[in-house]
């Protein structure tokens, strides 16, 4: 059955079409006299207020009849209004602007830095550095990513004492960097996304050339993408999503998505959508506490201090004070990193955003703090030197400034609930 027709709404005013208006004040042009009069009105009241207003002494920002109404004001508050509303414009355009340019440094940045091989690496002047930082990742690996590789149903048995175990999506994989920590924990499946085309080539072209056996490798894709933009599925293919993830890494290029908060949620959905329950989310992050206590020493002798840092590395903020997400500051490493636009990680704040994803701290700790916790432990000494952070008698191969630039850095864990 058809609904019933809606009623009209009734007329506020009935419609009346006769006239009841005398004839003659309709349309009757106005007389040369009448124009004088409404130009100079007399009437008494209204030129004793004009005469009083006259008199009165005129106050910035106050209130003024003539001032508020006559046409000539009233177009240059249009134009004031129509000023502020394309200076605002403007300023979105800018930060457009500046948002894109920063992404193009970073992504260019990184394709640029030529590839050396391991023998050039060693004549690094920081390299007692990055070795360390390398050792802190492997440490990382060993006891927050191994438990969750360990109990994986994604496996390939290739024969009676090897087993290929985990799915390892690799944030920011650069170049390739970390593939051989990941052949070392024999994980089965391997993907590797970054923003830098020429870093996932040269990431990609490493794993192919490895020597070995080639049962042995695990299987790996790549692809160029900016996980902080686009969901993974925009470039990655579907038989990449068949299996959930065990494990997602991101080493030292998270704090790139704290530019908007929208970048932040994109790289939490990316991080979460494909990561089983029960899965690991580790990673390396600029420590904020450091940045920011560092900032405030600098200032005690300099008020208007923005930068600090040492001959390796140097930090230099844009402002002291700055927004949860977009507060902004330019990094240079020694060696490695040249004036690159980085964004601070408010880390409690960060904490409380993952929950909303289903991620719970499991940990987190400084640089410094690692180095305590673990070069004592016999494994990890045996890395420690193996990766010649220190020699065989204990002494580092970092200088005072390189081991100050080391705990900039923090290292964390998150399981998904």
């Amino acid at each position: 059955m058809a609904a019933p027709p809606v009623p009209s709404r009734p007329l506020r005013i009935p419609y009346d079409p006769h006239r009841i208006s005398r004839p003659g004040s309709i349309l009757e042009p106005i007389t040369q006299a009448e124009r004088r009069v409404f130009a100079n009105p007399t009437n008494s009241l209204r030129t004793a207020l004009a005469a009083r207003s006259s008199a009165r002494p005129k106050v910035d920002g106050g209130y003024s009849p003539s001032r508020s109404y006559s046409p000539s004001n009233y177009d240059q508050q249009r134009k004031r209004k129509r000023t502020a509303s394309d200076d605002d414009e403007q300023a979105s355009t800018l930060q457009k602007r500046q948002k894109e340019r920063d992404q193009n440094v970073v992504a260019k940045h990184y394709d640029d830095r030529p590839e050396v091989g391991r023998s050039a690496r060693k004549e690094s002047p920081i390299y007692g550095l990055k070795s360390f930082n390398n050792w802190i990742k492997s440490v990382l690996m060993q006891k927050m990513a191994y438990p969750a590789l360990t109990q994986s149903r994604s496996r390939r048995t290739l024969r009676a004492n090897l087993t290929l175990a985990g799915r390892v999506l690799d944030i920011g994989c650069g170049k390739g960097g970390d593939l051989q920590k990941w052949r070392s924990a024999r994980i089965k499946e391997y993907v590797g996304v970054d923003i830098a085309g020429v870093s996932v080539s040269q990431a990609r072209e490493r794993w192919r050339d490895w020597r070995g056996d080639k049962a042995e490798r695990f299987d790996a894709t790549f692809a160029q993408l900016d996980c902080y933009r686009h969901p993974l599925d925009a470039e990655l293919p579907p038989k990449v999503f068949s299996e959930p993830f065990d494990v997602v890494t991101m080493q030292f290029c998270m704090h790139y998505a704290f530019e908007t908060e929208a970048k932040v949620r994109m790289m939490l959905d990316n991080v979460t959508s494909y990561l089983r329950p029960g899965g690991r989310f580790i990673g390396t992050v600029p420590n904020s506490d450091i940045l920011l206590n560092s900032l405030a020493e600098a200032q005690e002798s300099d008020p208007n201090a923005l930068s600090f840092g040492n001959e390796v590395y140097r930090i230099r903020f844009d402002q002291a004070r700055g927004p949860l997400y977009g507060h902004r500051y330019m990094f240079f490493l020694e060696d490695a990193v040249e004036d690159v636009p980085e964004y601070v990680v408010y880390w409690e704040e960060f904490v409380s955003l993952a929950s909303q994803y289903g991620l719970a701290l499991l940990y987190k700790r400084e640089f410094h703090e690692v180095y305590a916790e673990e070069a004592e432990n016999p494994e990890f000494n045996a890395l420690l030197k193996r990766m010649k952070v220190v020699d065989d008698d204990n002494n580092s191969a970092m200088d005072p400034a390189q081991w100050d630039a080391a705990n900039v850095y923090l290292a964390f864990a998150f399981e998904k609930r």
